[in-house]
C-alpha cells in the first residue's frame, strides 16, 4: 500500500497521504441536465428509475442537492475542483480551465487509483485529461478542438458508415421530443452504457479504479428509443409549474425559436418535451442497471463506492422557462445519491437527508471514501459521507448560487438557500425574490412581491450581502447589494490559475 503522493513531481506531494486498509473502487455516475425531482426515489409521480432508486434505497438520497452555477462547464469545474464558483473562477458558462491546482481525477491517480472517464467530460481542449489515465468521449455534436472527433462518433462511423448520427433531426437545445429514428444500439446513451459495461468486464489491473460514467442525456435532444417514448405516452405527466410572478417570461407575440430560453408555448409543449425527457431518464437508468449487474457479477458491488449526480437541471417549461442557468428548482436542484460498500459507513441505508449539498462536495466525499488525507482549508466542499454517518456538526447553514448573464441581459443573478427558503437577486435591475420551498416547493409565490414578509426578505438579503462581501464592489456597495449591468463570467479574484 502506497502512502503519500505516488506521482513524481505531483502538486500534492508531501501534503496528502493514503490511509492504510483496503481502498474501495469508486464509480461516479453523472447525467447531464437532470432535474433533482426526476427520480422515483425523489417521489416523482411517473418517472421510472428502478436502478437509481436502488442506489438511494441502499445508501442515501440528498433531497436538497444543488449546483451552484447551473450550466454545464461551471458546474463541472465545481465537481472537478471541490471549490465554489468564486474560487474556481467560473461564474457563468465558459471554458473549463486548462488546469487547476487540485483536480479530483489527478488526486485519486496520485493516491494509486487507475482513473478513466467515459462519456461527456466537456473539458477544453476536448482531449484534456485533468488527471484521468484515459477518457472515452461522447461530446454530442460539440467540436471545440481542431480536428476533434469523439470516440462515440468514430465508433458510429465504423459500425454505421452510411448513417447520419443526427438523423433524428432535433437540435441540442430543442424543446421538441421525438423517438430516435436509428437502431437503438446506435444511440449515444447505449454507447456510453456499452462502453462502461465492456470496460468493467475487462478490468484486470491491480489498482482500484476510479471510473466516471457521464451520460450526455437527458439533456436535449429529447430522443429516447421508441419503446421509452411509448412508455410515457399514456402517463400522467405533471404540467408545467407557472408562478404568479412568471408572466414576464411568457414573451407573448414573439416568434419562438426551437432552442428558446423563455416563452409560453401553451400547456402541450411542456408535456411533449417531458415525455421525451422522461424517456431519456429511464433509458439512462436501464444502462445504470447493466453497470450494477457487472459489479455484482464480478463480486465488486460491496467494494465499490457509488455516487450519482448531475451538472444541472432543466426547466422543461416551468415558469415559461426552458433549458438552464436559472436559480429555480428545475434548473438548480440536482440528484445526489451515494451507496457505500458494506462496512465503510456505520449508518442506516435508505436515508433521505435534507442537508444542503452541492457539486463541490463530490471531491471531498470521494477522497474520504478512498482514505486520502487532505487539507480541508483548500476546498469549499465537505465529505457527504460525514452526513451519512450523522456527523452534522459544522455543516453549512446556507449555500450560494449564481449565474452570470446568459440568454438575455437581465438574467444575471446571485442566490442563497438553506433548503427551506431561497433568495434570488438580479444584479442588473435590483429585483429580488424569496421562496418558501417547504410550503411552496414549486416556487409559485414570490414572498418578496409584497410587504407582508418584508422582515424575512431583509434577513435573506443580509445573508446574500454577507456571502458577497469578500468580492467587494460592484457586488457589495456601501454595505448593500450593488447593481451590475456588466456581465462577469470569470471571477477577477479567482483562487486558481486559468
Amino acid at each position: 500500500m502506497a502512502t503519500g503522493a505516488t506521482a513524481a513531481g505531483s502538486l500534492l506531494a508531501g501534503r496528502f497521504s493514503v490511509a492504510q486498509g483496503k481502498r474501495p473502487k469508486i464509480l461516479l455516475l453523472m447525467t447531464d441536465q437532470h432535474r433533482g425531482d426526476t427520480l422515483g426515489a425523489a417521489g416523482h409521480p411517473c418517472v421510472q428509475t428502478p436502478n437509481l432508486d436502488r442506489i438511494a434505497k441502499e445508501g442515501v438520497l440528498f433531497r436538497c442537492a444543488y449546483t451552484s452555477t447551473p450550466s454545464c462547464t461551471p458546474a463541472r469545474a465545481g465537481l472537478l475542483t471541490g471549490l465554489s464558483p468564486w474560487h474556481h473562477g467560473m461564474l457563468g458558462y465558459n471554458r473549463v480551465a486548462l488546469k487547476y491546482r487540485h483536480e479530483l481525477p489527478q488526486m485519486l491517480r496520485d493516491a494509486g487509483y487507475y482513473t478513466t472517464g467515459i462519456g461527456k467530460m466537456h473539458y477544453h481542449p476536448q482531449r484534456n485529461l485533468h488527471g484521468f489515465h484515459q477518457t472515452l468521449l461522447d461530446e454530442s455534436g460539440r467540436v471545440e478542438s481542431p480536428d476533434f472527433v469523439s470516440d462515440y462518433r468514430q465508433w458510429f462511423k465504423r459500425v454505421a458508415p452510411d448513417l447520419d448520427p443526427d438523423a433524428t433531426g432535433i437540435g441540442w437545445n430543442d424543446h421538441r421530443a421525438k423517438a430516435y429514428v436509428l437502431p437503438e444500439e446506435l444511440h449515444p446513451t447505449r454507447w456510453t452504457g456499452d462502453t462502461a459495461v465492456g470496460w468493467l468486464e475487462g478490468y484486470a489491473r491491480e489498482e482500484p479504479f476510479f471510473l466516471k460514467v457521464s451520460f450526455a442525456r437527458p439533456h436535449s435532444p429529447y430522443d429516447p428509443p421508441a419503446r421509452f417514448m411509448d412508455l410515457y405516452a399514456g402517463a400522467k405527466i405533471p404540467p408545467a409549474l407557472i408562478g404568479d410572478w412568471a408572466e414576464r417570461n411568457a414573451r407573448r407575440g414573439e416568434a419562438y425559436p426551437m432552442d428558446l430560453a423563455r416563452g409560453d408555448l401553451g400547456p402541450g409543449a411542456p408535456l411533449a418535451a417531458r415525455q421525451g425527457y422522461y424517456g431519456n431518464v429511464t433509458f439512462i437508468d436501464e444502462q445504470i442497471g447493466r453497470i450494477l449487474r457487472v459489479l455484482e457479477q464480478r463480486g465488486w458491488l460491496e467494494n465499490t463506492l457509488i455516487l450519482m449526480t448531475a451538472d444541472h437541471g432543466d426547466m422543461l417549461g416551468d415558469h415559461h422557462l426552458w433549458r438552464k442557468t436559472y436559480g429555480y428548482e428545475g434548473s438548480a436542484r440536482i440528484p445526489m445519491l451515494i451507496r457505500w460498500p458494506e462496512g465503510m459507513v456505520s449508518a442506516q441505508r435508505g436515508q433521505v437527508r435534507s442537508d444542503v449539498v452541492e457539486l463541490r462536495d463530490v471531491l471531498p466525499t470521494l477522497l474520504d471514501a478512498a482514505g486520502v488525507a487532505y487539507d480541508e482549508t483548500e476546498f469549499d466542499g465537505r465529505s457527504m459521507l460525514k452526513l451519512a454517518r450523522g456527523q452534522t456538526g459544522g455543516w453549512r447553514d446556507t449555500l450560494d448560487l449564481e449565474h452570470s448573464t446568459c440568454y438575455w441581459p437581465e438574467n444575471q443573478w446571485t442566490g442563497v438557500t438553506d433548503g427551506r427558503h431561497k433568495y434570488i437577486y438580479y444584479a442588473p435591475t435590483g429585483q429580488q425574490e424569496l421562496f418558501d420551498l417547504q410550503d411552496d416547493p414549486g416556487e409559485l409565490h414570490d414572498l418578496a412581491a409584497g410587504p407582508a414578509q418584508a422582515g424575512l426578505v431583509k434577513e435573506w438579503r443580509e445573508r446574500m450581502i454577507a456571502h458577497l462581501a469578500e468580492r467587494g464592489e460592484p457586488y457589495v456597495v456601501n454595505g448593500d447589494l450593488g447593481l451590475r449591468e456588466k456581465a462577469m463570467v470569470l471571477a477577477e479574484k479567482r483562487g486558481t490559475p486559468y
